[in-house]
């Protein structure tokens, strides 16, 4: 396709990404010359089976695009192609008017000439005789004028009777003779002229009694249509038509006057009700002009210029009396329902080829948007209430929530994962939103309302941040301020506040977005959580809305990480207790130390340990993310050794060097760090490199003061014993009693440390 359409080979692919308007990607379906065939042939015959699936995709879409704005254009101009076919209806009565005043002209000049032929004839004295002959028999009503005489009456009598359809039968017959006469000349020009003007004058007292009944509140249907149809018969159809759509009007409007909204609580009743008169009297309206006017566009043009205005009127009356305040004050599901249901009553017109929706539409989107927004506010206040008092243990949600059905109690620990009172409140409402925005699809805010979900809970997870003892970070609140949070004190609360953010990023707040539209293919509510196989499966909007939400979460982590390595390197007088003086020490004194690892890295390991039993409680199915938490603490720890310049200052160009002791406890830290990790599968690549890095670096600074490193460095045997049996003393399962007895150069090295470890954790 030109500029834009879609091809196999890589140009037009790069000219089929590009952002082209409508008009350059029509273009070439345009030409007179398009041949649909050839089109085909030349673009698929290269193409493989995705690349046609592909250009199927694009063409669909286009379609749809073009359709959307040939209907924007229609509506954009209908006011003035309305305007022009009333012009041109009006036109036609007036001609119509036109044409009676020149037939009776006409009339008027027939009957002067044949009066004047009749004068001149009686002129002659021969002709004497007979124009007293004449005059003589004028003196008696002859047969015509007596029938004249008669039809008269008869019209006279059917008009007060109000008899239309015999009134209309005996004009019929009227015209019909007074035509007859006129080509015949079997009457006189002034008894035909009398006539003509009897017929006229009877005629218009006629309508003007079928325009009066049709003004009538009390008249039916039935006898609507019959005087409406008779009206058209009588020549004055634009009128008939007018006529018609007034009297629907006029009841439909002493209806509405009876209706009283008797406040928000009963706006779904009322709209209900507003709904089914306004649009079944336009659908009634609809079938009376078909059925009398059959299809002729400027009757069509009317009614559609009448309904559009009635839906004016009905959207007007909504947004008054029920959207308004529900909008203000965040009632999304009372504004959507009552939508809902105005929207659901005014598509079943579009069978009777009325589409009045967009109208509707761009009445109710602000109200909408209104209610939205301040929703998405609700959910920001509701939480931030619950989270100043919000213990953050984690339980099932309370039977009997919106979020909770009948079907999924049997399953709710699948599909209902246990948080904090805070994180159930948040799920539930944004459950809410999801769903009422849903439901209006055709209003298309599935965006809108998903970036609103998206600040939501980041506005919750930096609740959750400030929760973390220490935690000033409130630089993400944009605006908002910080909220009062409930500090969670324990390790098991903090790792309550990772479990929230990690469930409802996951699994929740995913599944809730897959309401918003029905074309988007996520995972239904009811379906379990997809394997891990299965996320090459997943849509393009899913997989970005779960990196941006992950991307909320590694914040709390990082928080958290941030916030336990601080309390590891800190103590609480604020001294350092992972500086450079505890190697450098180390060689001061005149005795062999007893070989251990450090004071900061056995914490560091039980820490470890303890937030590795409590997460593989809390992340059952989750254990990647638990992995990852304890990886990234560990990292948090020793890049905070590999990044700190005094560290490092003070070890390559301090008064005091580092001795051997000193390099061989900082080998045994790392080795142990290493060894723990290892075994505790969190030991990345990156962690494993940066330790490599600063072991090197302290070796690099040994060999700097003219020394051997490695010639006062243990083997990485011993260091491997000595690290795992301080594992085992740390974790209470070290058995000494089987080194002793081991005769192996291992086991007394081991035996050695053994003993230097039971020394050092006894004093």
């Amino acid at each position: 396709m030109d500029r834009g359409s879609f091809s196999s080979s890589k140009g037009d692919s790069a000219d089929f990404e590009q952002e082209l308007t409508l008009s350059d990607k029509i273009k070439v379906f345009k030409s007179s010359q398009f041949d649909p065939e050839a089109y085909l042939t030349n673009r698929c015959r290269a193409m493989s089976e995705k690349e046609i699936r592909h250009l199927c995709i694009y063409l669909v879409d286009l379609k749809k695009a073009s359709a959307e704005e040939m209907r924007k254009s229609v509506y954009a101009n209908y006011s003035a192609f309305i305007r022009t076919s009333r012009e041109i209806s009006n036109l036609e009565g007036q001609l119509v008017t036109l044409r009676n005043l020149l037939s009776t002209q006409a009339n008027v000049i027939h009957v002067l000439t044949d009066g004047a032929r009749v004068d001149s004839l009686s002129d002659g004295p021969e002709n004497s005789a007979k124009v007293d002959a004449v005059s003589f028999e004028d003196g008696k009503p002859t047969k015509i004028e007596k029938w004249l005489a008669q039809f008269i009456e008869t019209l006279e009598v059917l008009l007060a009777e109000r008899r239309v359809e015999e009134a209309l039968a005996a004009l019929d017959e009227g015209e019909n003779i007074a035509e007859e006469a006129r080509d015949q000349r079997s009457l006189t020009p002034s008894t035909l002229l009398s006539l003509q003007t009897c017929i006229m004058e009877q005629r218009q007292k006629l309508a003007d009694q079928l325009a009066e009944a049709t003004c009538q509140p009390s008249i039916s249907g039935v006898e609507l249509r019959s005087a409406v149809q008779a009206l058209k018969k009588l020549g004055d159809g634009p009128r008939a038509h007018t006529l018609l759509l007034k009297s629907h009007q006029q009841k439909l409007q002493s209806n509405v006057q009876s209706l009283r909204p008797s406040g928000s609580s009963h706006g779904i009743a009322y709209t209900t009700t507003l709904s089914q008169l306004f649009f079944c009297t336009i659908a009634q309206a609809a079938s009376d002009s078909l059925a009398i006017f059959d299809d002729e566009p400027a009757f069509a043009s009317e009614l559609v210029t009448w309904a559009v205005n009635q839906t004016e009127t009905f959207a007007l009356l909504i947004k008054k009396h029920i959207l308004a305040s529900p909008a203000a004050s965040g009632a999304l599901r009372s504004v959507t329902e009552c939508v809902q249901i105005s929207l659901g009553h005014c598509v079943l017109l579009e069978a009777r080829g009325l589409s009045l929706t967009p109208i509707l539409l761009k009445t109710f989107r602000p109200y909408i948007e209104q209610a939205l927004s301040a929703n998405l506010k609700r959910i920001e206040l509701s939480t931030a209430a619950i989270a100043a008092a919000d213990d953050w243990s984690l339980t099932y949600p309370p039977v009997g929530t919106r979020s909770l059905s009948t079907a999924s109690l049997s399953s709710m620990t699948t599909l209902q994962p246990k948080l904090s009172s805070s994180a159930h409140r948040f799920s539930t409402m944004v459950q809410e939103l999801c769903e009422d925005v849903g439901s209006l699809e055709i209003m298309q805010l599935s965006e809108q309302a998903l970036g609103g979900v998206i600040q939501s809970f980041n506005l919750y997870v930096n609740m959750m941040i400030n929760a973390l003892p220490g935690s000033v970070e409130t630089e993400n609140l944009e605006g908002s301020g910080s909220r009062i949070v409930k500090m969670a004190e324990s390790e098991t609360q903090q790792i309550s506040l990772l479990a929230n953010a990690l469930l409802l990023a996951d699994e929740i707040l995913p599944r809730a977005a897959s309401r918003l539209s029905s074309s988007q293919q996520w995972n239904r509510v009811d379906e379990p959580p997809r394997r891990a196989s299965d996320k090459q499966n997943r849509p393009p909007e899913q997989r970005e809305l779960k990196r941006r939400l992950q991307r909320l979460v590694d914040q709390l982590r990082d928080s958290f990480c941030r916030q336990h390595a601080l309390e590891l390197i800190f103590a609480e007088d604020g001294g350092v207790q992972l500086g450079a003086d505890m190697y450098l020490s180390v060689d001061a004194g005149r005795e062999e130390p007893e070989w251990f690892p450090s004071p900061i890295y056995q914490e560091l390991f039980v820490k470890l340990t303890r937030i590795a039993s409590i997460a593989s409680d809390m992340f059952v199915g989750r254990e990647r993310f638990a992995t990852i938490l304890l990886m990234r603490l560990t990292e948090t720890v020793i890049l905070w050794i590999s990044d700190d310049q005094s560290f490092w200052e003070e070890i390559e160009q301090g008064q005091r060097t580092l001795g051997p002791l000193g390099l061989q406890q900082f080998y045994l830290d790392m080795e142990f760090v290493i060894l723990f990790a290892s075994q505790g599968r969190y030991l990345s690549r990156n962690l494993h490199q940066v330790i490599k890095n600063i072991i090197g670096r302290a070796i690099e600074a040994v060999a700097a003061s003219n020394m051997d490193p490695y010639s006062v460095l243990q083997d990485d045997e011993w260091f491997a014993d000595v690290a795992q049996i301080a594992i085992k003393m740390l974790t209470g399962k070290a058995n000494f009693a089987d080194v002793e007895h081991d005769g192996s150069p291992t086991a007394s090295v081991s035996a050695r440390s053994a003993s230097s470890v039971h020394s050092h954790g006894s004093s």
